[in-house]
């Protein structure tokens, strides 16, 4: 085999991963922004919690902060810009606890799970020297 076809192949195999992390975490909060208040506010902290496992699996899986980053980015992105009032002022997260449990909270977790995954690569990097 050719050690730049393997190359190429492992670079497109990576690109693929990180795309869909970003789009598993824009689902996330697509879906999340429509179902946050079916048990108010369990639900909002159950998207909360999955958005967190997403990030730190996705930055364990990946072995870089930026599986952990992308599908953050994604989970922000979908869940603000749906958040956003239409011009007729209608809103699909309402201004509820659960709501705000919802966007806050999710926000949080996602940061969350970037910086966990900053602190677990130094611990790994740490313990690589040793």
């Amino acid at each position: 085999m050719n050690t730049t076809t393997d190359g190429q192949r492992a670079r497109l195999l990576s690109g693929g991963a990180y795309v869909a992390l970003f789009l598993f975490g824009a689902v996330q909060g697509l879906i999340g922004s429509f179902q946050y208040s079916r048990t108010v506010p369990v639900a909002a902290i159950g998207f909360c919690a999955a958005i967190l496992a997403t990030c730190l699996l996705g930055a364990w899986a990946m072995r870089s902060v930026s599986g952990a980053l992308l599908p953050a980015i994604g989970w922000i992105l979908a869940a603000f810009v749906i958040s956003m009032p239409d011009s007729g002022g209608s809103v699909i997260i309402a201004n509820t606890t659960a709501g705000k449990w919802f966007l806050y909270g999710g926000t949080a977790s996602a940061l969350a799970g970037v910086f966990g995954s900053f602190g677990a690569r130094a611990r790994g990097a740490r313990a690589r020297r040793q």
